[in-house]
């Protein structure tokens, strides 16, 4: 392994805060299980910037069987937000102590235009010891489709099998594999430092 190119979402930050999906769902009044159903359902698209994001809730609303008005669709975006907004600080410990010694690194992450802006605004430190950064919204892929990871390979300029990939999603990892990137799910930072042998 020469270069590590990271999944932001579940690895570098957290996964959605529990009390802000309980917000959504609140909101919206609908049921738990239809709400999030329809919520997955369009993200792909709206990940890979082919919707923004009134255009997504408007799809997700459309599933759901109305239509959000302006204010409604403003609040859910910035809900929406906020559920992604939390870094995971031992990750980026790790990722920094990587950066400081040299090792190539690269971020592949699935997310949609308004959070890409809100990391940039928020979070440039981080961000910024990821010389190559695959936002889907802006490279016009989304994992797991191969473009994602060939648009990364091609700016790290490492052979795949020189890379390990790091991601909290299976179908992910198994995606990155079958380009010949080496793969570790990610379950927990001290896993992570053990696979790069950092413990």
């Amino acid at each position: 392994m020469d270069a590590v190119l990271f999944d932001m979402f579940g690895v570098v930050a957290m996964d959605q805060s529990p009390t802000v999906r309980a917000a959504m769902v609140e909101y919206t009044g609908h049921d738990h299980d239809a709400f999030w159903a329809a919520y997955w359902a369009p993200r792909q698209d709206y990940d890979r910037g082919d919707l923004d994001g009134p255009s997504y809730w408007q799809a997700v609303g459309e599933l759901l069987g109305e239509t959000f008005d302006r204010e409604r669709v403003e609040r859910l975006v910035d809900l929406d937000l906020d559920s992604w907004s939390r870094l995971n600080e031992e990750s980026v410990a790790l990722v920094t102590e990587l950066s400081d010694a040299g090792v190539p690194l690269g971020l592949l992450s699935n997310i949609p235009p308004e959070l890409a802006a809100r990391f940039e605004e928020r979070h440039p430190r981080v961000l910024d010891l990821f010389p190559v950064r695959g936002f889907s919204c802006r490279i016009g892929h989304a994992k797991p489709e191969a473009g994602a990871y060939r648009w990364c390979l091609e700016r790290m300029d490492v052979p795949a099998g020189d890379v390990l990939f790091v991601d909290d999603n299976r179908t992910n990892v198994d995606a990155a594999g079958k380009l010949g990137f080496q793969g570790h799910v990610f379950t927990s930072v001290a896993e992570l430092r053990q696979a790069l042998g950092r413990d």
